[in-house]
Parts: structure tokens; C-alpha cells; sequence
């Protein structure tokens, strides 16, 4: 079947990903493969000092996306889509949206990336014997009762951003297990919230009277391949305006953006791990066995179908890169020369891979915002550097491309070297790794690891998201995600893998312990520009 017929027939997939600064679709066909895709740009707001997205720009992003995704199909095909096979939602991970009855939202929606929940974090951390990260919905959740906030008592329901979308698609408030686990732990056993944690919850704010229980205001879990509803008559005209989408469409669970870069990688069996590298950057390592006790920079969260999985969050990755990238564009049209973008990241990737393997001395910190896993509730973006040091530009885009990955290694060293966690095969996605090999070779060099990197990276989590939605309606008969993903997606392609030499392991070490030493300059920033 062509990619036409295929769109005619309604056979075709759609996986929608709300990421940090793009809301992306992609259209799979039959077999998993990219037949159309649509984007959408957006911002987020510090607005009253927390970091937001307004609901009217949810919409309107969404909205645009798929009318984007709509022009790329009548473009190559001549056709428009009215029907679909299955559709999957997915969003960045964590934040809180909490909605009265009438289904309004009650504050502005905090997003992950808002680290103003240091109390609640660390009292649910003790209380639960676990780790919860600050990003997390119930540190928030918990926060807002510190904090004496009134709309806490008028909560209905408590939703996630891929949750709040789906829930408006479909009228179900579900949402998939890996989602959830950024919401509240999960037991890997029944594959639902930890029904301990969730009575000690309700019990420690019990005094204050509210007339909900946890349960009853958060999402009902569901893992990869059970059915979340189906599109409403609401959702298609919320979806598509023009009318032209039917109603009907089954939805799988709508899953956070961590999960669709498992399923996107190929990483949800045990021993197998993915790094996602962006504004944001995250390792996903799939365990074999629990880690010995809980550990404040990793987070335990699921694959899509409720493996356990070490996560290492770090709220800062290439949003520096890019701002230095963007100075370089300000020359090159002050000289009055055209800027072709792609080419002058790529040229200055490839600079940065000529570096000294410590950058000459040179260290970055591209802490846009707070970064939990140092310690540090705000940041401050800073080059650092002694009159001794290397300066070249080589050694300024190398140090760059490090400190974007710096705090990616400190998290991981506590897995790799502490807990002696084993791992097959590591697959790298995000833009980080655009330009071939530079950012593979790099972190390759920072976890001394090799990393792969397939040709799929590049369409990332929103085809990650098509491909869960693809294991709801192609599956066999009790076939696992794993085995639908290595059989029917990859058939055996792991990709292309890089490993570092010793000189790299080494430069970056060297880099990495004047880094860690460097972090009381960052502090320091802080604490001065306040």
C-alpha cells in the first residue's frame, strides 16, 4: 500500500509530543515508517516567577501542528486526512494542571521545569523512603499545601500535560504508566501507584480536611497496548477545526516524553538504555533489579509498560549551545552575510570536535535554571576560564558541547560506578546528536560508553509516540513492547556505534572534576544576581 492509499484508507498513525519549545506531529504508515509530519514553535512564560504555558497557547499549538501536519499531506499527496488507525498524545513529563469540577484550571500550569518545591521533595522523600524529584506532580501538589494555597481544596482532578490533552480528546481521565510514574511512585508489581505511599499521602494531610482523597483526583494508570478511549466528537473538532477528522479514532494511553523516547530507541527491555539530549536532557537506563537505596539525583520512573527504569533529569542541555550559536548568527548578518542555521550549528559542531579533550582549561555552565541534581535551585549560564587557559574557539564550542552533558555524567557515574547497573546497548536522540557523531562521540567519551545513534533519532519522541500508538492496533496477540519494537520496527537495527578512546574518557574526566570544583562559582552567581 502507498503512503496515499494508506491516508485514504485511514490506515495511518498519528503521535502528537508537546516538547519544550515544538509541538511536533508524525504520520506513520502500516509498517512504523514516517509519512508525514507537521510542527508548531512555542515558548514557555516566567510568569509570577514559575515557569507556564497558557492553555489558550496548548490549544492553539495543537491546533496549528495538525494544520501543519494537514498542509505536508495535501502537499505530497494531493489529499486530506479524515480518518486514522489510532492516535497517541504525548508532552513533557511531570508539571501540575490541576482542574475544578467544571473542568477550569485552577492556577497557571507549572511546568517540570519550575524547582520551587524543595520542602514538599524533601518531606515526601523521607516520608515515602524514596526518591521524589522536585519536577515531579505530587511534590507540587504538595507544595501548593505548604504553601497555604486556596485552590488546593477545590480540586477535582490532578493531570499532567499529555494527561489534561487526552482527557479533553477523549473525556477519559487515563493516562500511561510511565507518565504516571513522574506523578506518583508506581509499583512495578500491580502497575499502579504505590498503594502504600498513596495512604501515607492522604494521611499526612488528612488535617487539613479536603474533601478528595489522591486517588481520587489523579489519572487512572494504564500500560502500552490497553485502549484510552476514543476521539469525541469534542476532541476531533478541538484536534482539527476544519471539521474534516471524524470522530471515533481509538487513542492509546497518552504517555510522557521520556516513555516515547524508550520506544523510539528501542530501550524497554532490561540492560538496554537511551539519552535524550535537547532543552532538557535525560538517561533512561532499564534495570534488571532495584538499586540498593534511593538516590536524590535518580529518579525511578517506567518504561511505557511498567519495566523500572533509573532516570537522571537534568533541566539544562542545549539551550546555551543555542544561545551562543544564535551570537554567531548576529555576526555573520552583521558582516552581511546570509545565515543558513543547520549549516552554522554543524560548522560549529564540527569546530568544537577539534578541541583539546579537557578544552584547554575552559568550562561551561549552561544553567538556564535551577539543576537538582548539583544542587542549585536557579542558574546562571557562564563561561569560566583562568588568563592561562586555551582560549580558540575550538576549545569554546568543545567546552560547550561538555558542559551540556556534565551533569548528565554526574548522575550517571552514581549508576554506573556505585551500582555496578549493566547495560547492553545505549542509544542516543535529540538534537544534540543532529550534527553526525560530535555529540555521539562526546558523551560516548563522558559515561565511557559506547552510544549508538540510529537515522530514526532525528523524528524522536512524536514517532516514538506513533509507534505506541501503533503497538495499541498492530500488535499480536500478547505480544510484548519489546518484541513489537524489535521485530516489527527495528528488525534487528541497532544503529550506529561510537566508542570513545582513552584520551577522550580521560580529557573528559579531567574536565568533569574542575567542573565540580567550579560549581561554588556558580553558586556564587546566584547568589550575587538574585
Amino acid at each position: 500500500m502507498t503512503a496515499k492509499e494508506t491516508i485514504q484508507q485511514g490506515k495511518a498513525i498519528l503521535g502528537i509530543e508537546f516538547g519544550s519549545t515544538r509541538i511536533k506531529a508524525v504520520l506513520i504508515d502500516d509498517e512504523n515508517k514516517p509519512i508525514a509530519q507537521g510542527s508548531h514553535t512555542w515558548e514557555n512564560q516566567l510568569e509570577n516567577g514559575l515557569w507556564t504555558y497558557s492553555i489558550q497557547a496548548i490549544w492553539d499549538g495543537l491546533q496549528d501542528c495538525y494544520a501543519s501536519l494537514r498542509n505536508d499531506v495535501k502537499t505530497q499527496y494531493g489529499i486530506e486526512i479524515e480518518n486514522l488507525a489510532a492516535i497517541g498524545i504525548s508532552a513533557m513529563m511531570h508539571g501540575y494542571m490541576a482542574f475544578n469540577k467544571k473542568e477550569e484550571i485552577l492556577v497557571p500550569f507549572r511546568t517540570w521545569r519550575n524547582t520551587n518545591t524543595s520542602k514538599a521533595a524533601a518531606k515526601l522523600s523521607e516520608l515515602f523512603n524514596f526518591n521524589i524529584p522536585l519536577r515531579w506532580s505530587i511534590s507540587h501538589l504538595y507544595e501548593c499545601i505548604l504553601d497555604g494555597e486556596s485552590h488546593v481544596k477545590d480540586i477535582d482532578y490532578l493531570a499532567t500535560l499529555d494527561a489534561y490533552i487526552h482527557w479533553q480528546l477523549t473525556g477519559e481521565r487515563v493516562t500511561g504508566i510511565g507518565d504516571a510514574s513522574g506523578m506518583v511512585p508506581i509499583d512495578p508489581n500491580t502497575k499502579d501507584y504505590d498503594e502504600e505511599m498513596v495512604k501515607k499521602f492522604d494521611a499526612l494531610v488528612a488535617p487539613k480536611g479536603y474533601p478528595w482523597k489522591l486517588r481520587d483526583i489523579l489519572p487512572k494508570v494504564l500500560v502500552a497496548g490497553q485502549e484510552a478511549g476514543k476521539l469525541t466528537e469534542k476532541g476531533a473538532k478541538l484536534l482539527d477545526p476544519s471539521g474534516l477528522l471524524k470522530a471515533g479514532i481509538p487513542m492509546c494511553p497518552p504517555e510522557g516524553d521520556a516513555g516515547t523516547g524508550m520506544a523510539a530507541t528501542n530501550a524497554v527491555r532490561p540492560r538496554t538504555g537511551n539519552v535524550s539530549c535537547g532543552t532538557s536532557s535525560f538517561s533512561m537506563i532499564v534495570l534488571e533489579k532495584n538499586l540498593s537505596k534511593p538516590y536524590k539525583s535518580i529518579d525511578i520512573v517506567t518504561t511505557p509498560d511498567g519495566a523500572p527504569v533509573a532516570m537522571v533529569h537534568c533541566n539544562n542541555c542545549t539551550s546555551d549551545i543555542n544561545a551562543w550559536v544564535n551570537i554567531f548568527k548576529e555576526f555573520q548578518e552583521a558582516m552581511g552575510q546570509s545565515v543558513d542555521m543547520h549549516k552554522l550549528f554543524e560548522v560549529l559542531f564540527k569546530v568544537g570536535a577539534k578541541g583539546d579533550a579537557d578544552c584547554g582549561g575552559l568550562m561551561a555552565y549552561n544553567y538556564f535554571s535551577g539543576e537538582p541534581v548539583t544542587g542549585l535551585n536557579e542558574g546562571r549560564p557562564m563561561i569560566v576560564r583562568s588568563p592561562n587557559d586555551k582560549f580558540s574557539l575550538a576549545n569554546f564550542m568543545r567546552a560547550n558541547l561538555y558542559g551540556a552533558v556534565a551533569v548528565l555524567k554526574i548522575g550517571n557515574d552514581i549508576l554506573f560506578k556505585d551500582e555496578k547497573v549493566a547495560v547492553d546497548r545505549l542509544t542516543g536522540h535529540g538534537g544534540y546528536f543532529t550534527t553526525p557523531e560530535v555529540g555521539q562521540r562526546i558523551l560516548a567519551a563522558a559515561l565511557n560508553l559506547p552510544i549508538s545513534v540510529m537515522k530514526t533519532a532525528g523524528e524522536g519522541g512524536p514517532w516514538g509516540m506513533a509507534l505506541l500508538a501503533s503497538y495499541l492496533v498492530n500488535s499480536e496477540k500478547h505480544q510484548s513492547l519489546a518484541d513489537f519494537l524489535e521485530t516489527k520496527v527495528f528488525a534487528g537495527n541497532k544503529g550506529t556505534e561510537v566508542k570513545p578512546t582513552q584520551e577522550e574518557v580521560d580529557g573528559f574526566n579531567a574536565y568533569i572534576e574542575s567542573y565540580k570544583k567550579g560549581l561554588e562559582i556558580e553558586q556564587a552567581a546566584v547568589k550575587y544576581k538574585e
